[in-house]
């Protein structure tokens, strides 16, 4: 296979990159709940939209400008590994005691350094690949596969493991994070850009990915890249405790959903794995447009199975549904939607133009889902003491997310047009 060397290096990054996310992102919401803090549940996943409204556009200026990417990448995971562990360490001490604000202040430092390797790590991908006369678009989707069994990896370590519902998985999770802290110093070098003339106050702070909303083809883009995003976290912060909670029904007490529930919904990343290698043939035949229709009409069914499902038979099997669709949720927006960037705009700005991407998806898009999403869970479930009325609570949580997605998906065909060449227009953004 051509560049067989590079390719493990690259699978060996994303695992582990994705593998820290994993360990923690759809089980926190489990030790929340357990831990007492479940109308607190959506500040946690909130806070990464809102470190993401800057710090991925900030550090991607320095990995284009000043230092290079994979360095950027190790300096990042070291300093999220330090503070993940320390917020394990903090809540293993405090045991019952565990208290909001230190917890929430040691995550949210990690947070902040681990959201922009997403970004970062797409960076050092593509770069290394564009050097060694690889095709990014054909050739990074099958190794982004290994993220996402790096994601499963961890998801599964944590349930079986008995990290779930118990703060450990912060440790887990830190823990990996310097090990790539260490192994991203071995990536190929990522050129910097010569910006050496430019006066201008854009060129000074960084800032020219935002020209790019001059375009409105861009522009529409990422607003609905932000619409889009509201979706991502809701399924990662509320599905492991909708699932749990039906360990209080004593019908479904003892049913492998209701024990396992990070194993049933690692589904979801298992079925990613498979929606990843569909994205190649899916980008140059459909574009980017039908791509991301078929994205937001799976999150419609996402939302629509969970709410429908029980853990019991045949109940459980629309659970199963959820899961498979979510590969094609995630992926055919997530990863389509930075290709689309990669290949649409000019080298010099590439890691800024991920940088937005993430501020528009993950920034502002997931920060107003995580906290609407926690508002309507609150209205609906924590607003009742009886595991049954919470039971259906949870039901119409999920109803009225789907509602949400088919809106937008209906605003998207709409509005959205996608000429397939404006290219020179993109160019001198």
């Amino acid at each position: 296979m051509k560049n067989l060397n590079l390719r493990i290096r690259l699978i060996v990054m994303l695992f582990l990159e994705f593998g820290v996310w994993g360990a923690y992102l759809t089980s926190m919401g489990g030790y929340l709940a357990k831990a007492g803090m479940g109308d607190n549940i959506g500040y946690f996943y909130a806070v990464q939209g809102i470190v993401s409204l800057f710090m991925p556009a900030l550090i991607g200026v320095v990995a284009d400008r000043w230092i290079q990417a994979q360095r950027v990448l190790s300096l990042c995971h070291l300093l999220a590994g330090i503070f993940m562990i320390a917020a394990g360490f903090y809540a293993i001490n405090a045991g019952d005691e565990v208290q909001l604000v230190p917890l929430f202040t040691l995550y949210t430092l990690s947070v902040a350094f681990f959201m922009p390797t997403i970004g970062l790590s797409n960076s050092v991908g593509f770069n290394a690949l564009t050097k060694a006369g690889m095709d990014p678009v054909s050739d990074f989707p099958p190794l982004r596969v290994f993220g996402t069994v790096g994601f499963i990896c961890a998801m599964l370590t944590s349930d079986f493991a008995g990290l779930q519902h118990a703060p450990t998985q912060f440790v887990f999770s830190g823990c990996l994070s310097l090990l790539l802290c260490a192994y991203a110093l071995t990536m190929p070098k990522c050129p910097t850009s010569d910006v050496k003339g430019s006066n201008s106050l854009v060129d000074i702070l960084g800032l020219r990915a935002f020209t790019l909303f001059k375009i409105p083809r861009m522009a529409i883009f990422f607003i609905f890249s932000m619409l889009l995003g509201v979706s991502l976290q809701i399924t990662n912060g509320f599905a492991n405790p909708f699932l749990s909670a039906y360990q209080g029904i004593e019908e479904f007490a003892d049913t492998f959903a209701a024990q396992h529930a990070n194993a049933l919904i690692s589904i979801s990343q298992m079925s990613e794995t498979l929606c990843i290698l569909l994205i190649p043939f899916c980008m140059k035949r459909f574009g980017i447009k039908n791509v991301m229709m078929i994205s937001m009409v799976a999150w419609v069914f996402r939302f629509g199975f969970f709410g429908l499902g029980d853990p019991g038979m045949p109940g459980v099997l629309l659970f199963i549904l959820s899961c498979i669709v979510y590969g094609v949720a995630f992926d055919f927006f997530n990863v389509s939607g930075a290709l689309y960037v990669e290949t649409q705009v000019d080298e010099s700005i590439r890691s800024s133009a991920q940088g937005l991407f993430m501020v528009m998806t993950n920034g502002i898009g997931a920060t107003i889902g995580t906290l609407s999403a926690q508002q309507i869970v609150n209205h609906f479930v924590y607003s009742q003491t009886e595991p049954a009325l919470q039971i259906e609570g949870w039901q119409s949580a999920w109803y009225t997310f789907a509602i949400y997605a088919l809106v937008v998906a209906v605003a998207f065909y709409i509005i959205f047009k996608d000429p397939r060449k404006e290219q020179a227009a993109l160019k001198h953004a």
